[in-house]
């Protein structure tokens, strides 16, 4: 009994072990058109306000995060440290990361500006955004993210990584902070030659 029950489920097994790697060949070409970046204005680490359509003509990386984060905001920021180091001269001229805070009471600009120095973020593409809290909610609404300010001061909220493209567009989001860094480069860089018509 059980080597057929052996039998029965090692080529399942073997197909579900193939899957991901299918489904990473399917979307290597083109990636899935979800709808219309929703536009936001908020203040960067340098006081500097930004509006989201100001940055049509380059892929968009927005995540959400805060300063006083003590485990998983930290992770998920040195996640995107590394994906920008690997885009070397295209990130900022054809890549910008925009991370939004989800604690605006407490992250102002310039506190801010001392996380993005502490992680080695590049200003050049790299923008830590604050706002009011009506703003702060509005946005994370838009973009699909909870969060909720704890007893402790902490805020639990979202993980939601949201890819953007050239024209606007939300191509494609990331659940978490688990997600392969390597295949959120590839994303990038065939929305990069996308563009290009490449």
């Amino acid at each position: 009994m059980q080597q057929k029950l052996r039998a029965r489920i090692l080529p399942l097994l073997v197909l579900i072990a193939s899957l991901p790697r299918a489904v990473d060949f399917a979307m290597a070409d083109t990636l899935p058109k979800i709808k219309s970046a929703p536009e936001f204005t908020l203040t960067k680490q340098d006081g500097k306000r930004v509006n989201l359509n100001e940055l049509r003509g380059k892929v968009i990386a927005i995540t959400f995060i805060f300063a006083s984060c003590a485990d998983t905001c930290p992770l998920l920021t040195a996640k995107m440290v590394g994906i920008q180091n690997k885009l070397g001269s295209a990130f900022g001229p054809e890549v910008r990361f925009l991370s939004i805070t989800v604690d605006p009471e407490h992250d102002t600009p310039e506190i801010l500006a001392r996380y993005a120095e502490a992680y080695k973020a590049n200003s050049v593409g790299w923008a830590f955004l604050t706002g009011t809290p009506a703003e702060i909610r509005e946005v994370a609404k838009r973009y699909g993210i909870y969060y909720k300010k704890t007893r402790g001061g902490d805020v639990d909220h979202t993980f939601l990584t949201s890819l953007v493209d050239q024209h606007g567009t939300l191509r494609v989001q990331y659940m978490g902070v688990r997600f392969d860094p390597d295949e959120m480069l590839r994303d990038i860089q065939n929305l990069m030659a996308e563009a290009k018509g490449l």
